[in-house]
Formats: structure tokens, C-alpha cells, sequence
């Protein structure tokens, strides 16, 4: 029986996707390995956001080579489907696919083992195509899984080069997103994660205006057995009204939405061609918060985008102080190839970058601190994940990690915990039931 290893860079869409894959090389009666272990096969899922993630993806192939020279080597995701050329030119590459036609992993593996040669069947991406559709054949064992119901985006910012990457919007038909829940549930998974590249697009692309991103929440709500539904990353714009109804009434659907802002200027939002003002995305905030008073609101910061000044810079700080996020993820801008913010003037020193990250995180670390202290005295039911020696970790609804004293089997299950201190990155509780 040939062994299969895989590694993935990037984002929760790129984690399904490697999941979708090894159940498929599963099904073919291959056994899956670490990717640090000796292997006939080593595929290796790709990410384009930054080129620090292109350095790692190639790192990684190079690696792959030189545990085994003799094993096939398989490159696809973002970096593949942008850059085939760089891809191929890495001498030990047998397979690069890109981001579709994943389907035919092992039978491309297959056939450039029988005939010796390179495979290459990135295309175009743009070309209009459906939602690629892959059952999840091998069930990752964890408590909480991922299932991306949504492929695409066209929303071109100046800095991201995802749309070419992806493609158009695709969706999920609503009969394969129940189907696909359902199956998770009955293989004992407590809490379900939809996701997708442009995740609040979902159904934009049916013909049918009833295909919608509140139509597969209320849908996967609706199934026997779920403990819990949570929502990947979504542009702010496209939260419905009725997402927020749903959440604000049904316990199931978890009370954290990732909304990004990228910049707390207006001047730099429109040179990012973001869609929305900073007073927009407060108005929406504030509206949410009051629907959903307990609600997380967690978000992603971009720092030294092209033309940013240090006033433009102290506007988004300043922004983000009186926003109060429960959690916010910084980045350095990241010049990508092929993009409009590319070749933009006023391209921003990495040692300026490097210092506006350190500052925000220092804001971000303080606004963390002060939304988890908040729930100190408070009670919450908790979704224990991990145990690590006496001490086991879980997360609430809206996304704290809690630690507790492992007392017994409660790994996996959902327990009424009361918070009492700062611990570690969330807080220490009781188990109260």
C-alpha cells in the first residue's frame, strides 16, 4: 500500500481543501503519513496571499524532494495556480494542479508515475465554471469541523491576489451543503464551521435569489444533532439582517462574526478599493452590537500599504482604539505581483511596516485583554477541544479559549463553565455543569 503525505499553507479553505484530497487519495487505498516522514507521495497545498507564503510554499517542495527524490511530488492551491511556471521550474515537481480539478489528484499522481512525465493542467481561472464539488471521504478527527460551501471572488482589492487565484464566484448547491453537514454531524463532529473564499457572496451566482448565505445557516441550523454553527470570514457589507436575526435567536449559531476592516482611513480604503468608509463599517458595528450585545467582533488590519503616512497611520490606530475588537489580526502589506497596489508610488520601508505592526499589536493585545476580562464572574457553555497533561482548553460561542482542570471526560462535549481569572490567551473556569 503506497503512503501519502500533505502538507498546508494559507487560510481554513486551504485546510478543507487538503482534507477533501486526503480522503480522496484514502478512498484509493493509500495510507496517510506525517509529511515529515519518508513517502511515495508528498502533496504539498499552496498559498499566494504573501510572498513570505510563496517562500514557504517553495521551501516545502524542496523539502518533500529531498526526504524522498524518488517520490511523486503534487503542488496545488493558490501559488500553483498563479505561478505554474515558477512551480514547474522546480526540478523534482511531477504534478501541479492549481485551484480546481483537485478531483483528479490521484489519477494525474498515477499517471505521471506510469509515464514518467511532468503534469500541468493549471488554466484559466477566469473562465465561468461551478462549485467543485467533492464529498470529504476521510473525516479528520477533531470537535469542530470546517465545510466550504463558497469558491471565488470579485471583488479585486488593489492588494489581493485571491480573484486570480480563484476565479469567479461559485457556490455550493443548498442540497450538497445539508448533505455535507449532515454527514459531520452523524460522524460526531459538535460544532460546524461553513467557510469560503468570498463566504458572503454565497448564492450570488444561483439564478435562484432563495440561494443565500442566511438560506444555508437557517438550513445547516435546522439539522438534528448540531451543537453548533460558526461562520468564517465575511466582508461587512454582506452581513444580512437576517444572519443577525438568526444569531440573536437561535443558541446554536455561534455570537462571533471575523469582519475585516483593513485600514481605520478612509483614504487608504479607497486605495485599497475596499467598498465601504470607516463611518459605514462603525454604523454596522454598533448596530450589530446592539442586536447582539455579547457578540465577538473580530477583524484584520493591513499596516503600510502603499501612500500610507504616518497621519494616515495613526487615523486607523485611533479608529481601531474606540472599535473594541475582541480580536484583531495584523499584517504587514505584502506586494504581490499582478496586482494594482503593486505598482503604486509611496511603497512603504519594511522597517516602517515592522514598527506600525508592533504598535498595533500592542493596541490589539490591549482591546483582547480587556473584552475576555469582561467576562470574568460571567457563565458560558464552553466546547472542550484539547487536553494538555492536568489542564483541558475549549472555546465559547464567542470564540474565548477556556482552560479548566482536567476532572474527566469532558473533551468533546459542551459544558456550563463560570470564569473566574486571565489565563494564558483566554480565561480559567469552572465546570459548574
Amino acid at each position: 500500500m503506497p503512503y501519502v503525505a500533505f502538507t498546508t499553507l494559507g487560510c481554513k479553505v486551504n485546510q478543507y481543501e487538503t482534507e477533501v484530497m486526503e480522503g480522496l487519495f484514502q478512498a484509493a487505498h493509500y495510507t496517510i503519513v506525517d509529511f515529515q516522514d519518508f513517502a511515495d507521495v508528498y502533496v504539498i497545498n499552496t498559498c499566494s496571499v504573501t510572498h513570505l507564503g510563496e517562500k514557504k510554499s517553495r521551501q516545502l517542495i524542496r523539502k518533500a524532494i529531498k526526504t524522498n527524490p524518488e517520490a511523486l511530488i503534487a503542488v496545488t492551491g493558490c501559488y500553483a495556480q498563479v505561478s505554474p511556471e515558477e512551480v514547474e521550474a522546480i526540478e523534482g515537481v511531477d504534478v501541479i494542479i492549481g485551484t480546481r480539478e483537485r478531483q483528479r489528484i490521484v489519477q494525474l499522481i498515477e499517471e505521471a508515475a506510469r509515464n514518467k512525465s511532468k503534469i500541468n493542467i493549471v488554466s484559466d481561472i477566469m473562465k465561468p465554471s461551478v462549485f467543485e464539488d467533492i464529498p470529504l471521504e476521510r473525516l479528520p478527527v477533531r470537535t469542530r469541523a470546517f465545510l466550504k460551501i463558497q469558491d471565488g471572488c470579485t471583488n479585486f482589492c488593489t492588494y489581493c491576489i485571491i480573484p486570480y487565484a480563484r476565479g469567479p464566484l461559485k457556490s455550493r448547491p443548498l442540497s450538497s451543503v445539508r448533505q455535507e453537514a449532515l454527514k459531520l454531524i452523524h460522524a460526531g463532529f459538535r460544532e460546524i464551521v461553513l467557510t469560503g473564499i468570498h463566504l458572503g457572496a454565497y448564492g450570488r451566482d444561483s439564478a435562484s435569489h432563495d440561494v443565500t448565505l442566511a438560506a444555508a445557516v437557517k438550513a445547516v441550523l435546522e439539522l438534528e444533532g448540531l451543537d453548533r454553527l460558526r461562520l468564517g470570514s465575511l466582508e461587512s457589507l454582506e452581513v444580512e439582517d437576517e444572519l443577525i436575526y438568526l444569531m440573536k435567536k437561535n443558541p446554536k449559531f455561534c455570537r462571533h462574526l471575523h469582519l475585516p476592516l483593513q485600514a481605520g482611513s478612509d483614504s487608504v480604503l479607497r486605495a485599497m478599493n475596499r467598498h465601504y468608509t470607516t463611518a459605514e463599517y462603525q454604523r454596522l458595528i454598533n448596530n450589530i452590537r446592539t442586536a447582539v450585545p455579547d457578540i465577538a467582533v473580530s477583524t484584520d488590519i493591513i499596516v503600510g500599504f502603499p501612500g500610507e503616512t504616518n497621519d494616515m497611520f495613526k487615523e486607523t490606530l485611533h479608529f481601531v482604539e474606540k472599535m473594541n475588537f475582541a480580536k484583531m489580526h495584523i499584517f504587514p502589506y505584502s506586494r504581490r505581483k499582478g496586482t494594482t497596489a503593486a505598482d503604486y508610488a509611496g511603497q512603504v520601508p519594511d522597517e516602517v511596516k515592522k514598527n506600525r505592526v508592533q504598535t498595533m499589536r500592542e493596541v490589539a493585545d490591549k482591546k483582547s485583554n480587556e473584552y475576555i476580562r469582561s467576562f470574568i464572574g460571567k457563565d458560558m457553555q464552553v466546547l472542550f477541544e484539547e487536553v494538555h497533561n492536568d489542564v483541558v482548553d475549549g472555546l465559547t460561542g464567542n470564540y474565548i479559549r477556556v482552560y479548566t482542570k482536567n476532572s474527566g471526560e469532558i473533551v468533546r462535549k459542551l459544558c456550563q463553565v463560570r470564569f473566574e481569572a486571565i489565563y494564558n490567551d483566554g480565561l480559567w473556569g469552572t465546570v459548574i455543569d
